[in-house]
């Protein structure tokens, strides 16, 4: 087991909490429930995750987030609430991964996880905030089955192959940091040119 391995999920857990937390931990945690994970050495300490309270909490968080990002406003609503809730869970996340790591390595883990998962949870929460200018209701839902996607597409990358994950990630957080201050930019100056009748819809 690689420390390259080690950060990559690491890493990847922290980036996929910032687009759904709850279906990362609860993909995560079955995967520890059902020994899809090996938890030899290192990752011992995501053993918490196969808990049947965190797997069954995660589970009913998600249910919820699974309808209520398909709602246009509501999903807005949601990310806005989530703002300071996805970064604390992806920072949780990737330190449970890390385990007993130097103190000096744990707290630089955690403000580079905290900036991935916060990364993330902006584009998300930017596009979003978008979409929801569009007056139909199909986008949001593509939107967020979409996410979900991606989270599960993250997450057999972690399983398969950590240390390519370490890398992609990398890259999909320096990604994700740029466009979501460009994107949030964007958002600023349509409503500052937006009519008072578009920006209540």
């Amino acid at each position: 087991m690689s420390l390259l391995d080690q950060l990559g999920v690491a890493l990847g857990l922290a980036t996929l909490a910032g687009v759904n937390l709850y279906l990362t931990v609860l993909v995560a945690g079955l995967a520890v429930r059902f020994g899809w994970l090996d938890l030899a050495g290192e990752y011992a300490q995501l053993a918490v995750l196969g808990n049947p309270w965190v797997i069954g909490v995660a589970a009913g968080m998600f249910l919820i987030e699974f309808f209520a990002d398909k709602v246009p406003v509501i999903d807005s609503a949601w990310d806005s609430v989530h703002t300071l809730i996805r970064p604390v869970g992806g920072v949780a996340l990737a330190l449970t991964a890390l385990g007993g790591m130097d103190p000096a390595v744990l707290v630089i883990a955690a403000l580079v996880a905290g900036t991935a998962s916060l990364s993330t949870h902006g584009t998300k929460a930017g596009v979003r905030a978008v979409v929801n200018l569009s007056p139909e209701p199909v986008s949001n839902s593509v939107a967020s089955i979409t996410e979900d996607g991606l989270v599960l597409g993250g997450m057999a990358l972690i399983g398969l192959f950590p240390t390519i994950a370490l890398f992609v990630f990398v890259g999909i957080v320096i990604f994700c940091s740029a466009f979501a201050i460009w994107l949030w930019k964007r958002i600023v100056r349509m409503r500052r040119h937006a009519t008072p009748a578009q920006v209540e819809t």
